[in-house]
């Protein structure tokens, strides 16, 4: 395995440093013989700026660059052919990444289970998932508080075999080749519980749909 590169930034501190190299040799373990060291730090620390941008709780930088990271990395190999399992991806897309990409992404996840993939990304990341959507999701039996607003990268949207996007207009990605559909579904922001319930039900249908077209079983 190829050593991992140390990453100094005048910004961090000694605990961020440490985290994200460790960060580092756990991804250097898990893609190992796919990409060396230097993909995976480049990868990591443009990942950790993007949230550093955004964020205002620094401890939880360095474990949210790492999951970003990682996806972007499993997204890479995708595009570059060094992963094949024939599962579907599908990539939902909205502005803050808050509440309808977040409860789409909720509904294939359970839906389909490990037989397709489920990525999601915003245009304007925003810092939390919206509190209704959470509270929405959970009426379903269906926990999303463990997910993150992200931007999206253009690895994630190329690997994607379906994209869906949702509001975020001429800032959507296109990409030739790829499946794009837009949903015409009402943004959560700002909303309470009782009227993200209708939003929460006409993205369970149509990612049901979704699944239809896919052919994809659910569980």
């Amino acid at each position: 395995m190829t050593d991992v590169i140390a990453y100094h930034h005048p910004d961090l501190s000694v605990d961020q440093q440490l985290a994200l190299r460790t960060a580092a040799q756990r991804l250097a373990l898990e893609f190992d013989g796919t990409y060396g060291a230097e993909t995976i730090e480049r990868f990591l620390h443009t990942s950790y700026d993007q949230f550093a941008l955004l964020s205002s709780v620094p401890n939880y930088l360095p474990l949210l660059a790492e999951r970003f990271a990682r996806q972007r990395l499993h997204a890479l190999a995708r595009v570059e052919g060094h992963h094949r399992d024939g599962k579907p991806v599908v990539l939902f897309l909205c502005t803050h990444n808050a509440g309808r990409s977040q409860m789409a992404l909720g509904f294939l996840t359970r839906l389909a289970g490990d037989r397709a993939i489920a990525w999601s990304g915003g245009s304007e990341p925003g810092v939390e998932i919206n509190p209704s959507a959470i509270a929405a999701m959970a009426e379903r039996g269906i926990d999303i508080t463990a997910e993150y607003p992200k931007p999206w990268t253009d690895e994630v949207v190329r690997a994607a075999d379906v994209v869906v996007t949702m509001g975020c207009g001429d800032a959507c990605p296109v990409f030739p080749g790829t499946r794009y559909e837009n949903w015409d579904v009402a943004d959560p922001a700002g909303l309470d519980l009782e009227r993200v319930r209708p939003i929460r039900d006409e993205l369970e249908r149509r990612v049901r749909d979704l699944i239809d077209q896919l052919a994809i079983p659910t569980t």
